[in-house]
């Protein structure tokens, strides 16, 4: 499948799947690009406050360079939902079935990276990973508030 929305899946909580926005990518770097142009697109067109746009945007492309870079997934799955008129919820779904949890590590000053879920744990209001229910892989949801 081409990197388009797609309409199918529903976020695990949010009431409107008029207020739901849907991505399918390969795993390529690529993608990450693909993934903060089109989630910013439907941010904006919701009309949301620019510091949550920007916040999300943000978390949605760390999320999704996690997936590219620590599974084997031939696809990632991103989502977005507006919960309530100030509340989103984002998702990021893999296809790694492995029971072998988050990367975690502990950068140093001179690493140039390692701080995805570190940025996440700071800006989002609540965060955590389930078992996919759409792909049997990981799904890691944040919430942001306006």
């Amino acid at each position: 499948m081409s990197p388009h929305t797609t309409s199918s899946p529903q976020l695990l909580d949010a009431p409107n799947p008029e207020r739901t926005h849907w991505l399918e990518l390969p795993p390529h770097r690529s993608s990450i690009r693909v993934a903060r142009r089109s989630i910013g697109a439907r941010l904006g067109a919701w009309r949301l406050p620019g510091e949550l746009c920007a916040d999300a945007v943000l978390l949605v492309s760390e999320l999704a360079t996690n997936a590219v870079r620590h599974t084997l997934s031939a696809r990632i799955l991103c989502g977005i939902g507006l919960i309530t008129d100030g509340c989103l919820r984002l998702e990021v779904h893999d296809h790694d079935r492995t029971d072998r949890g988050l990367p975690r590590c502990e950068p140093s000053p001179d690493d140039e990276s390692g701080r995805g879920l570190l940025i996440v744990e700071q800006i989002a209001d609540s965060w955590g990973v389930d078992r996919s229910r759409l792909t049997g892989g990981n799904a890691v949801w944040a919430h942001l508030t306006a």
